[in-house]
């Protein structure tokens, strides 16, 4: 039977019918949702506001200490739920959402790490004849009401790494998921609510686009959240009221340059799990591999015949490897860049089209797909894929490689794979990137490490502790007195 997630907005009542939220992978129904209408928004805006405004009301460092730790626990108990309803909403195979479920509960302990161990600083004073007698010092507060909107591909740990440091900063947040995966949204908010979080503290709600866009814009947001598209990412930002300030997280093109000394043996099954992890639906999923001429044929084969070896289909099944695509529309332009690829010139290795669904009347999976050089001008090479297609592009020299690299609008992760120091510290001195990988995939991450996309890839730094300053003012106090 379908679980039904009711708004999370304190004195409001849905409009419209509820939305309905199927598996990727056969289309079963899975839950239904209700929606927000404008009254629902303005009722939400006012009560995070209100509690912003009222400073008798602010939950103490303590309290949000006790709470995320107690949310925490509760995510360890429950962890297989977790994972395996974030598997059937998003698709990511149920031993790598079991992976996320683990990210997640980590990162609510990074905030109360964080928390724990934040201070303010001296300001010096008594230093000329203007400061004396003088004391200065920072300490920090909370922006003011967070605003989140998240994406689909990791509908927990995302949830968590916007939500979780709103909370350790004790800021009012209204979270609104994407509509395709919003139960792990809920079962967190509500984990966060059996811990002690007061309910309006974080309120839940998915609503239309138009409103999605009035709602950031009203002046009582502090700060925006947003992982998603460049195109939509960018665009809410422009209508932010004066003041509010945000944190983009969209795509990237990840770049992997493989020297002629790369150890092939150590890199392939990096390549492989950064490639076709979450069936390539990841914004720093490699995606572009230049490769030295003299190995990049052997290399790309040999990508090609593990490809062959993954195991696509039901998320919820543990030996699966790869997973569906989050939507069809998704998927036929995946097949339709690929196709395109193939026709200006690119080897497709393997792959190269849907994979059927066992008992489904249409494919919601793609076959790992192994490119082998296909055009610098092709959108597999301009654009992020957000699939299961990786392209192999023999270089010549370095600097060739360097160049074909940045020749993109975005910028996030790189690696390189080298046995030699100087050309690991070249590249990664000239790559347009925001960290370069030596010696390892582009999508490796640590939750307490800055993640951040440059150029169209996003604005600000990710991160749970930078997160958390970002949702944070640092005041400075003044104190005159004749004893200083």
């Amino acid at each position: 039977m379908a679980e039904h997630f009711p708004l999370i907005v304190p004195g409001a009542t849905p409009e419209g019918e509820p939305i309905e939220v199927r598996a990727p992978y056969d289309g079963s129904l899975i839950a239904t949702v209700d929606q927000a209408g404008r009254d629902a928004i303005h009722q939400a805006l006012a009560t995070a506001y209100g509690l912003y405004r009222d400073r008798d009301a602010w939950l103490s460092p303590a309290e949000r200490i006790e709470i995320l730790r107690r949310a925490a626990e509760i995510m360890r108990e429950r962890r297989e739920e977790l994972a395996l309803e974030a598997a059937r909403e998003g698709g990511k195979p149920l031993a790598d959402s079991l992976v996320e479920t683990d990210r997640a509960i980590d990162g609510v302990n990074l905030c109360v790490e964080f928390l724990r161990t934040q201070h303010g600083t001296e300001v010096p004073m008594n230093l000329n004849a203007a400061s004396k007698g003088h004391l200065a010092f920072t300490t920090h507060e909370p922006i003011g009401v967070v605003v989140a909107y998240s994406a689909f591909n990791h509908p927990l740990n995302l949830i968590v790494h916007q939500v979780g440091p709103a909370v350790a900063a004790g800021c009012p947040a209204i979270v609104k998921p994407a509509k395709a995966t919003p139960g792990s949204c809920w079962r967190f908010v509500r984990i966060l609510q059996e811990a002690g979080l007061p309910e309006p503290w974080c309120q839940t709600l998915l609503c239309s686009n138009d409103l999605s866009v009035e709602m950031i814009g009203d002046e009582r947001v502090a700060f925006l959240s947003f992982i998603g598209s460049a195109k939509v990412g960018w665009m809410l930002r422009s209508k932010l009221a004066p003041g509010a300030r945000c944190a983009l997280e969209h795509g990237g093109i990840a770049p992997v340059i493989v020297a002629a000394d790369a150890d092939l043996d150590d890199t392939l099954p990096r390549l492989m799990k950064a490639g076709f992890y979450h069936a390539g639906q990841v914004c720093v999923s490699v995606q572009r591999v230049f490769a030295h001429r003299d190995v990049a044929r052997p290399l790309a084969e040999r990508m090609a015949e593990a490809a062959q070896r993954l195991v696509v289909g039901d998320p919820t099944d543990s030996a699966t490897e790869v997973g569906p695509i989050i939507r069809q529309s998704e998927l036929e332009r995946i097949d339709h860049w690929v196709k395109e690829a193939s026709g200006a010139g690119a080897e497709v290795l393997c792959g190269g089209q849907p994979s059927a669904v066992a008992g489904g009347d249409q494919p919601t999976c793609y076959a790992p797909t192994i490119l082998f050089d296909p055009p610098d001008d092709s959108s597999v090479m301009k654009h992020e894929v957000f699939g299961p297609v990786v392209s192999v592009c023999p270089f010549d020299s370095l600097d060739e490689a360097i160049s074909r690299a940045n020749d993109t609008l975005f910028s996030f992760q790189a690696s390189v794979f080298t046995r030699d120091i100087d050309t690991a510290l070249r590249a990664s001195r000239r790559l347009d990137a925001s960290a370069v990988m030596v010696n390892q995939h582009t999508a490796f991450r640590v939750d307490w490490m800055p993640f951040a996309g440059l150029k169209h890839s996003g604005y600000g730094i990710g991160g749970i502790p930078f997160t958390m300053e970002d949702m944070q003012v640092e005041k400075m106090t003044v104190i005159r007195s004749g004893e200083l």
